[in-house]
């Protein structure tokens, strides 16, 4: 049996998925969370109501996959090679700022800032589906540095959350505040490389029981 047809309603659905999740992200920021309804939805995105709540049964599960794909990475499953902290910083650093500077980012956080008073349960979702997962890979990579003997980390969490902040504090947080604020790519490629040099001058290890501070 050919595997042609499977292939092209995977494609298909693949596709409608994208349309849904574009227009939910566009009516939450136009209309709000709660003035957007599912059937509302399903017209912006030009599908049919039935398609849509096969693959999100409620609002809830939809702002779950949208606060996915925000933070989903291609590379995702390739992390660093542990073993040279510069370069494995430098790889993380700029998987962050791509994320970060993506428009689906921008648009997250601001639903969950303007929906916060009343739906508390979209920062949660925010923060345990999409923030958290990712801190967690960089405190895994900080670790197995900080095992390898490459880093000596003593706060993995307080390391990993200065890493990820010199980042965001500069490419990120100023376009919720700042209209209009653009880093060019030269910019955010400085900042990040910065960043791991602080990283690395603190913590890195340059010689038997040594750290790059000592």
């Amino acid at each position: 049996m050919s595997r042609t047809p499977t292939t092209y309603h995977q494609r298909i659905a693949q596709e409608k998925r994208a349309l849904i999740l574009t227009a939910a992200t566009a009516l939450f920021l136009e209309l709000g969370y709660d003035r957007t309804s599912l059937a509302r939805i399903a017209e912006r995105s030009g599908v049919s109501r039935a398609t849509l709540f096969k693959q999100f049964p409620s609002k809830a599960a939809l702002f779950e996959a949208i606060v996915t794909e925000s933070w989903s990475t291609a590379d995702e499953e390739d992390p660093p090679q542990v073993g040279n902290i510069v370069d494995g910083l430098s790889v993380i650093g700029r998987r962050y700022a791509e994320l970060l500077c993506r428009p689906q980012m921008t648009d997250l956080f601001r639903i969950v800032i303007a929906e916060l008073p009343r739906f508390p349960e979209l920062a949660d979702a925010q923060f345990s589906q999409g923030k958290m997962p990712y801190f967690e890979s960089v405190r895994r990579y900080l670790l197995a540095e900080h095992e390898a003997g490459t880093v000596r980390v003593e706060d993995v969490d307080l390391a990993a959350t200065q890493f990820l902040g010199m980042i965001s504090n500069y490419v990120f947080w100023p376009t919720l505040l700042v209209p209009g604020w653009k880093v060019s790519a030269e910019r955010v490629a400085q900042v990040v490389d910065e960043a791991v040099r602080t990283i690395a001058a603190r913590y890195a290890v340059t010689g038997p029981g040594e750290s790059a501070n000592d």
